[in-house]
């Protein structure tokens, strides 16, 4: 099935189409602010921590606009948002799988825990996962996958980084782990 003892997934837009919950929330948050709604294709703008995605989106870089902002959706999207998240195609079927064949499986996201575990017991994808590492406030998503391969004494050519942003290959490289990025045609691109 694969050469790799270890697979490391980054979580939204890789095993999960979080974009429903993330529009739904970064609306809710800029009315909440008295903010126009935004038209924009949101799907470009995922990826990064939400605070670097808000100030994209809005064009606001001025941290005392954009501290409320990111509270406004991080209430929104803790509260309810998380719940419109969906299972990628294929998700659930391949990580059985992987597991089947004794791969151990990890997460490492830039999502905040609360949510990232709401979400994995709510698609009953929890349970296939050794650990999962979520960001903090001032870890790099290279950072994560290091610190992941080193307390775990997880050998890097033994590791594949499977994630779907430039951020993520980054990460890998910085880690010395293979990576393969995947699309939005996920489903077509599951073995791996």
């Amino acid at each position: 099935m694969t050469p790799f003892r270890h697979i490391l997934f980054d979580l939204d837009g890789t095993l999960i189409d979080s974009l429903p919950g993330i529009s739904w929330s970064i609306d809710a948050a800029f009315a909440q602010c008295g903010l126009p709604h935004t038209s924009r294709n949101l799907q470009q703008f995922l990826g990064p921590p939400i605070r670097t995605m808000l100030s994209a989106i809005s064009g606001i870089s001025d941290a005392a606009t954009l501290d409320p902002l990111e509270q406004a959706f991080r209430h929104s999207y803790d509260s309810e948002g998380w719940r419109k998240s969906t299972c990628r195609t294929g998700v659930p079927e391949l990580l059985r799988d992987l597991a089947a064949a004794g791969v151990e499986l990890f997460i490492v996201t830039n999502k905040p825990a609360p949510a990232t575990h709401k979400i994995l017991r709510e698609l009953a994808l929890d349970s296939f996962f050794q650990e999962v590492v979520c960001r903090g406030n001032h870890s790099s998503k290279a950072q994560l996958l290091t610190g992941l391969l080193e307390r775990r004494a997880l050998d890097p050519a033994a590791c594949l980084m499977v994630g779907d942003t430039r951020e993520d290959s980054d990460a890998a490289a910085a880690a010395g782990v293979a990576c393969k990025i995947v699309s939005s045609n996920f489903s077509e691109e599951v073995t791996l």
